[in-house]
């Protein structure tokens, strides 16, 4: 039997020319682009103070929406939200303006924040954090009696910081200013953070890392190596290694 008329001119409908096809795909490509340039960057994690959280070699995409300032126009569709105690950021150092870090923010505008023998305090209250390792073991006064012990030459902290700590102490507690976070790593024993060169200012927080997109085994330190030979030998590692050294089971998993 053949096809009705309404039935012959729906499935004319259903087939889409080539124009419109070529149409569909630049819209999705433009869409893509538009997603990667304003909302995501790609990030390489440099040094082992995030682990186990985030991993040396782990490339992570970094949502640079969240945490943006709020616009009129973006606000109905886009996730803005505040910075909030556990979440990981990326975000310019202040040590150095050039150098990208990654940390977990410990404590908001507002918050009291002390270490004793390591164990974090946020308001007089003993956080829970499970995702904290002390991969070194060892002690170390001013690193693990924070702010309690003063430096020492030996602990490498800014100058700067040095200056200013002494005006947000309140017995016995560094009290976090407006529009400024105390950031730590993961891997307390190792991190050089908040405690080290103060405080991160909201200015300089590019993001949150969302999701590892590709891992791959990278020995510690690689990325102080800038030499061209260094690169080359590095990428050739890479092409060499890529299917054996990858960690296929860090890949697609979220960042928490």
């Amino acid at each position: 039997m053949p096809p009705k008329p309404a039935q012959e001119q729906a499935r004319k409908k259903k087939r889409e020319t080539p124009l419109e096809f070529t149409a569909s795909m630049a819209a999705v490509v433009v869409t893509a682009l538009f997603i990667l340039t304003f909302n995501l960057q790609a990030f390489e994690i440099p040094s082992g103070s995030m682990e186990n959280t985030l991993l040396i070699g782990d490339h992570v995409f970094v949502d640079r929406v969240s945490y943006a300032p709020a616009t009129r126009w973006m606000g109905p569709v886009a996730p803005y939200r505040a910075i909030r105690r556990g979440d990981i950021i990326v975000f310019f150092s202040p040590a150095q303006a050039d150098l990208h870090l990654v940390k977990r923010v410990v404590a908001v505008p507002g918050d009291r924040v002390r270490l004793r023998d390591g164990v974090l305090f946020v308001n007089g209250q003993r956080q829970n954090e499970p995702y904290v390792i002390h991969s070194l073991g060892n002690y170390q006064p001013y690193r693990d009696n924070f702010p309690a012990t003063p430096p020492t030459y030996f602990d490498q902290v800014t100058d700067a910081w040095q200056m200013e700590m002494p005006r947000h102490l309140q017995n016995g507690e560094l009290v976090v200013p407006p529009d400024r976070y105390f950031a730590m790593g993961d891997n307390r024993d190792v991190s050089w953070d908040s405690r080290f060169w103060g405080f991160v200012p909201r200015q300089n927080i590019l993001g949150r890392p969302l999701f590892i997109y590709w891992s791959f085994e990278t020995p510690p330190h690689q990325y102080e190596k800038t030499d061209l030979a260094d690169r080359v030998a590095f990428g050739a590692k890479v092409a060499l290694h890529f299917f054996g050294q990858t960690r296929w089971r860090r890949s697609f998993t979220m960042v928490r």
